[in-house]
């Protein structure tokens, strides 16, 4: 499991049920990525879809919890929103498993949403922080 910045994610034992296992640290973005072409191209795809509320793409914003793309080109994301009642929550996960389905390479995505741990501020990149006023 990739290991990088962050800390050790509480999750409850009903989370532990999903079909992807769930990250040690995240976000994503602080975690170690793979070097491999397709994870990028995918990373980019993902950096193309924003928040309708907050001017950062999200990748940056933390909400990428989690991206691992095998061999056969099968992408697994775990992913959240900023808050369970985002008005977003209809949208953004949608938007971000068909950017990533429709990446070159991509062949099936799994794509799966979590509130654990929940989102904050910390979780967000240096860019992101930098560009919203948070540094």
């Amino acid at each position: 499991m990739p290991g990088g910045g962050g800390g050790a994610a509480d999750i409850p034992d009903d989370k532990e049920q999903s079909d992807i296992e769930l990250p040690e640290t995240i976000p994503d973005h602080v975690q170690d990525t793979p070097d491999d072409d397709l994870y990028e191209r995918v990373v980019e795809s993902l950096r193309e879809i924003y928040d309708p509320e907050i001017p950062v793409n999200i990748y940056d914003l933390g909400l990428i919890y989690h991206l691992e793309i095998s061999d056969d080109g099968h992408a697994d994301v775990l992913m959240t929103l900023t808050a369970p009642n985002c008005p977003a929550a209809g949208v953004l996960p949608g938007q971000a498993e068909d950017a990533v389905r429709e990446t070159e390479g991509v062949e099936s995505v799994n794509l799966e949403m979590t509130f654990e741990p929940p989102f904050s501020p910390q979780m967000m990149s240096e860019e992101a922080r930098l560009e919203l006023g948070f540094m």
